[in-house]
């Protein structure tokens, strides 16, 4: 097989003749050489506006490949040796461990169900929400102005917190062993779209990606897996430092030597009764801020030009570090997509940015948010998580119960907007005008004052003075670390913090790959 990278060609003028004749100009064959290629990597190069290109990397099989290469002295053109990812066998001799349990749904706890169900392992799955059919229920329900279920909601219940935002695989992890290819591949066998094993920026949407959790669940039963909804852990079972098993509901007690704890970054109560029970955590960084709506025809136009109509919605991100050192950035763009009540506290409001496939809503939005050390709150274990909490309930009151906005002109002024300007904000749940500048602490509010105009300057009319801000965005990663090993066990044996929710992955891609090193570690050394 031969890698050929740098194959770059106009967007409107892509098609699979054209890509053909690239490739075997770039290989100097003939096209009737090319027995066999495919896309292995697709991204865009935006940089010269009135020249947009799709750059793509190949693997191609052609005639007579070794003629091919020495003539070859391109370092985009080389002999390539794919690897598949192969999850290790169970050492000869001892016994599968019985039924590990695995605490949680969301993608890091359903990969790791995945992988060990098909080495035999039979693991069962304690989620403390609803299944997915149920949760889309309860949670559409509860953007209508419904009651909102502690228990199942927009961050709890199967799927995780990343079922309702924009489904994307973006990461920065190097993928040597083939992990990420192989999740994917798992994605589309289920019913991802199949260009998110090469887009450069991958998403499924929202829409598609709750029939594909569906999908992987149904293969997990198939492989003799489990899965118990309704069933918050509320203890753990342990002696002389091994975990023996959990109890569930206040009431249920199961036995396992063998426990994956991939609960989320929002499970606090969790989190509570783990260091109740010994389990060595520290506090970690994370970050607050808003959300802010712009018109999708706006930044699809700074970033595609005249090729906006044919790119569709664009993504973008953005950076800066305030005069005294505080880092302030966008987080979880959603282009084409909504702003969603994202609370699963009662008298909490929280925000988060959700898109379907298409991306064709009309706002986009992205989260700005401000860097925060447990310094900067004393460094006490759940000083973050209480920190989080204040803002939410700060966010509730100033929202009375809705979603709090105001227009970034008016946030300036520190005062209530009285009305949207040119466009008005896409929200799943309803919002009321306040003044957020109640909401969020000085040093928060000043530096998104400093960097909105900085922004402004990288993407034209990102700080205009109708730009919509709603708040509060809290849960932009889990507070606190659960320390492991290089094992990934925790300080009790057989416990095995995993995921988001953990502190070790940040999203969907790296959530699940955490998941899978997890049940790689229980096969080899357990």
């Amino acid at each position: 097989m031969i890698r050929v990278r740098q194959i770059k060609v106009g967007v409107l003028e892509d098609s699979q003749e054209v890509l053909l004749k690239k490739i075997s100009q770039k290989l100097k064959i003939n096209v009737s050489d090319i027995l066999f290629y495919e896309i292995r990597k697709k991204s865009i190069d935006a940089r010269d506006k009135e020249n947009i290109i799709y750059v793509y990397e190949f693997n191609v099989k052609v005639k007579e490949e070794g003629k091919v290469l020495k003539k070859i002295t391109s370092p985009d053109i080389f002999l390539w040796d794919e690897k598949e990812y192969t999850f290790p066998k169970p050492p000869e001799g001892i016994p599968l461990i019985k039924q590990p349990i695995i605490v949680g749904s969301g993608p890091a706890g359903l990969f790791c169900a995945y992988f060990l169900a098909e080495a035999g392992y039979c693991p069962r799955i304690f989620e403390r929400g609803d299944s997915m059919e149920e949760r889309i229920q309860s949670v559409e329900e509860f953007f209508k102005g419904g009651v909102l279920d502690p228990n199942s909601n927009v961050q709890f219940g199967e799927g995780g917190a990343g079922t309702f935002s924009d489904g994307k695989l973006n990461s920065l992890v190097k993928d040597k062993m083939g992990r990420m290819r192989k999740i994917f591949e798992i994605f589309v066998e289920n019913g991802a779209p199949e260009e998110i094993l090469y887009m450069h920026n991958p998403h499924i949407g929202t829409d598609l990606l709750r029939n594909v959790i569906i999908s992987i669940r149904k293969k997990i039963l198939s492989m003799g897996g489990e899965f118990h909804y309704r069933s918050c852990v509320t203890n753990l079972l342990i002696s002389h430092d091994q975990i023996t098993g959990i109890e569930v509901n206040h009431k249920e007690l199961y036995s396992s030597n063998c426990v994956i704890l991939a609960i989320g970054h929002s499970a606090r109560d969790t989190f509570q009764m783990l260091h109740e029970n010994g389990i060595l955590m520290k506090p970690k960084n994370f970050a607050v801020g808003v959300r802010v709506e712009h018109p999708r025809s706006m930044i699809d136009t700074w970033q595609y030009g005249k090729f906006a109509s044919t790119l569709g919605a664009a993504p973008y991100k953005l950076t800066y570090q305030t005069k005294s050192g505080r880092g302030v950035y966008s987080f979880c763009m959603c282009p084409g997509g909504f702003v969603v009540n994202a609370s699963s506290e009662e008298e909490g409001i929280v925000v988060n940015g959700m898109s379907n496939y298409n991306r064709d809503e009309a706002n986009s939005n992205s989260a700005i948010v401000v860097s925060i050390s447990p310094e900067d709150l004393g460094g006490e274990l759940f000083s973050g998580m209480e920190f989080q909490r204040q803002l939410e309930q700060a966010a509730y009151r100033e929202g009375n119960g809705l979603i709090p906005v105001q227009l970034y002109k008016d946030f300036k002024k520190n005062q209530v907007s009285t009305g949207y300007g040119s466009f008005s904000s896409n929200t799943m749940g309803s919002a009321f005008f306040g003044n957020l500048r109640n909401v969020l602490p000085p040093f928060i509010s000043e530096s998104i004052l400093e960097a909105m105009p900085e922004f402004g300057k990288k993407i034209h009319g990102f700080d205009r003075e109708d730009t919509i801000f709603l708040g509060v965005e809290t849960r932009t990663s889990s507070p606190v670390v659960i320390e492991r090993d290089e094992h990934y066990m925790s300080s009790i044996k057989g416990l095995y913090p995993c995921g988001e929710g953990a502190g070790y992955a940040g999203g969907i891609t790296t959530s699940a790959i955490d998941g899978l090193k997890v049940a790689e570690e229980i096969v080899l050394n357990s």
